[in-house]
């Protein structure tokens, strides 16, 4: 009996189950670290979507705010998302400002770095292959989903004031990011289905640059 005892004490006390998902998760970064990781510039095709939190309730059942484009990152710190449809919009970021350039309306918005930092940073860890996630987020591996993609949920710590978490599905084979989900504090979700990577080695001169089109206005967002 005793020894009965002393083995269920053991179990409770060191679950394999939770060193094995330990080990999984580990091998899972060190994957998309390796996909990623070495990469000196990458565009993607993306779809996205707006999931306000009545429309995630109702399960799917209704479509939200829909765009699609392109992203381009060059490392370590380069982003440029272009919008295509439903009108198209141009985001860059060099790291120290951000501009969200919204031509049908003639305006351009200009954010210093600290006011989408987070953010910004968040996505050039991702294009990194997740580099240092565990540094900034608690990192939890769930279920597959239904299609047999790894999960990942991302949990700022410290906590961030809009966003809750963030999921990221990946596949198994060779650890593509294929989906990140963005859930913010009061249950709306931004998705962004990415299509298939293409490398790049070099971008135009100047494609990371925003330079102010004549006629534009200059919003500038302080906080």
């Amino acid at each position: 009996m005793k020894t009965v005892c002393a083995f269920l004490l053991l179990l409770i006390l060191c679950p394999a189950g939770v060193a094995t998902a330990d080990m999984q998760l580990s091998e899972i970064l060190a994957g998309v670290q390796k996909r990623y990781g070495d990469l000196p510039g990458l565009s993607i095709p993306y779809k996205r979507e707006i999931i306000t939190r009545s429309m995630a309730l109702l399960g799917g059942s209704m479509e939200g705010d829909m765009a699609s484009g392109q992203i381009h990152f060059r490392s370590p710190k380069f982003l440029r998302v272009q919008q295509d449809t439903p009108k198209p919009e141009t985001i860059i970021s060099d790291g120290n400002t951000l501009w969200w350039y919204v031509p049908h309306k003639d305006q351009v918005y200009r954010y210093p770095s600290h006011q989408v930092g987070k953010e910004i940073q968040l996505l050039n860890d991702i294009f990194q292959g997740l580099r240092a996630v565990e540094e900034s987020f608690d990192v939890m591996l769930m279920e597959m989903d239904d299609k047999g993609n790894h999960q990942l949920i991302l949990i700022p710590n410290p906590p961030w004031a809009e966003i809750h978490h963030i999921m990221l599905s990946l596949s198994q084979g060779d650890y593509t990011i294929h989906k990140v989900e963005i859930h913010n504090q009061i249950g709306g979700i931004t998705r962004f289905i990415l299509g298939d990577l293409s490398v790049k080695k070099k971008f135009p001169e100047g494609f990371f640059r925003f330079v102010v089109p004549d006629g534009v206005k200059v919003i500038q967002q302080e906080g």
